[in-house]
């Protein structure tokens, strides 16, 4: 391929991307028509959804084709188990529960983790490369709107403490997968996987829609 493939992945799932952007569920939330009760149940599907990412991180180390997208500074777990903490209270874990939407989201994740490390590279750049990039203007309207500390308990999640850079850090990130160690036919299918990821994500925006219905 002409094109690099970092270039090749971002224009190929620009449509699924905008469409997750846009949905109803996250215009509502940025837009302060919803409650911290909302933003505390996105930040528990979230915390599903990591689970699986980097439990399966955890075999992937050596993987050729994942392990070099495995980075310690992008692990989001610890920090959403903090912000779940100061949202719900020390025991928010007897009361986590996934939605359906959710549930498939990560199971996909733990599937390609599991039998195909360039669907976990999908996933894996849909969601981190999003945290340093979109997440930042969710961190800051989360702020706004329900008071938390700049970059304290709550929006824990969305600060990279380890990435003082975060532009030289996803210039890093897209040399990764401009050399990431596949032919031309699974960085087609990455690409799929890329859209699938970013629709995946889109039914959990839509079932969170259905759960808290305030769209003007």
């Amino acid at each position: 391929m002409d094109t690099p493939f970092s270039t090749l992945i971002r224009t190929a799932s620009h449509e699924q991307h905008t469409e997750a952007e846009t949905s109803t569920f996250m215009g509502d939330l940025l837009g302060g028509r919803l409650g911290v009760d909302a933003y505390a149940r996105y930040t528990e599907q979230l915390w599903f959804v990591y689970r699986a990412l980097e439990d399966g991180a955890r075999e992937l180390r050596d993987d050729p084709v994942a392990g070099p997208f495995i980075q310690p500074e992008l692990m989001r777990v610890a920090e959403l188990e903090r912000d779940l903490t100061h949202l719900r209270g020390a025991d928010w874990r007897a009361g986590a529960r996934p939605l359906a939407a959710t549930a498939a989201y990560a199971a996909r994740v733990a599937e390609c983790a599991r039998d195909w490390p360039g669907g976990y590279v999908a996933h894996h750049y849909t969601r981190y490369l999003g945290d340093l990039s979109g997440g930042q203007i969710i961190r800051d309207k989360a702020e706004k709107a329900w008071g938390f500390a700049r970059k304290g308990d709550g929006v824990r999640f969305y600060v990279f403490e380890s990435i003082p850079n975060p532009a030289a850090f996803k210039r890093g990130y897209r040399e990764l997968l401009d050399g990431v160690a596949v032919d031309d036919l699974e960085k087609q299918r990455i690409v799929d996987e890329c859209k699938r990821a970013f629709a995946l994500n889109t039914e959990v925006f839509r079932a969170l829609g259905e759960e808290f219905p305030l769209s003007a």
